[in-house]
C-alpha cells in the first residue's frame, strides 16, 4: 500500500530543510558543499512557501519525502535517505501529477538516478539549460509527461 500523502506546514520547514540537505548530498554528489549551505536556507525560507507542498510521514509523524509544486511544475520532490526504494517518491509523484496538475518537472542532469526516476513513469526530456536558475553551472533537463506534447 502506498504511503498516504498530506499537506505539509510552515512550522515543518526546518524539518523538511533537513531532509532537503540529506537527500541532496546521498544522491547531488555534483552539488558543492558551499552550494548546500547556500541553498539550504533558500530552500527553508524562501522556496518551499514558494509551492504546494505535499509530504509523506511515518509512524510517528517525522516527515519522510516532500513533493512541491508551482503551476503545474514539480518544483521539488526529496525523500529522505533511508526511505529510498519504500515507494514515497511514486506516491509524492503520483500526488503531484493526479492531484496538484503537475505536467513537468526540471532535473539535474548529474542526477541520473532522478532522470531514471522521471523516464520510468511518463517523462521525457523536452529540452535542456546549461545552467540552473541562478546561473550556476548544474545542467537541467526540462521533463514533461510524454502525453502532454505533441509530435
Amino acid at each position: 500500500m502506498p504511503p498516504a500523502v498530506t499537506p505539509a506546514s510552515s512550522e515543518e520547514y526546518p524539518a523538511l530543510a533537513d531532509l532537503w540537505e540529506a537527500s541532496v548530498r546521498a544522491t547531488h554528489h555534483f552539488v558543492s558543499e558551499a552550494d548546500i549551505r547556500f541553498f539550504k536556507p533558500l530552500v527553508r525560507d524562501a522556496y518551499l512557501a514558494a509551492v504546494t507542498l505535499r509530504c509523506t510521514r511515518d509512524a510517528s509523524g517525522a516527515v519522510t519525502g516532500f513533493v512541491g509544486v508551482a503551476g503545474g511544475k514539480i518544483e521539488m520532490l526529496f525523500v529522505a535517505p533511508d526511505r529510498f526504494g519504500q515507494g514515497i517518491g511514486s506516491a509524492l509523484l503520483a500526488c503531484a501529477v493526479e492531484t496538484l496538475d503537475a505536467t513537468c518537472v526540471d532535473v539535474n542532469e548529474q542526477n541520473g538516478r532522478a532522470v531514471a526516476f522521471y523516464k520510468r513513469r511518463g517523462f521525457a526530456v523536452v529540452g535542456r539549460s546549461p545552467l540552473d536558475a541562478l546561473g550556476k553551472a548544474y545542467p537541467l533537463l526540462h521533463m514533461a509527461l510524454k502525453y502532454c506534447h505533441k509530435g
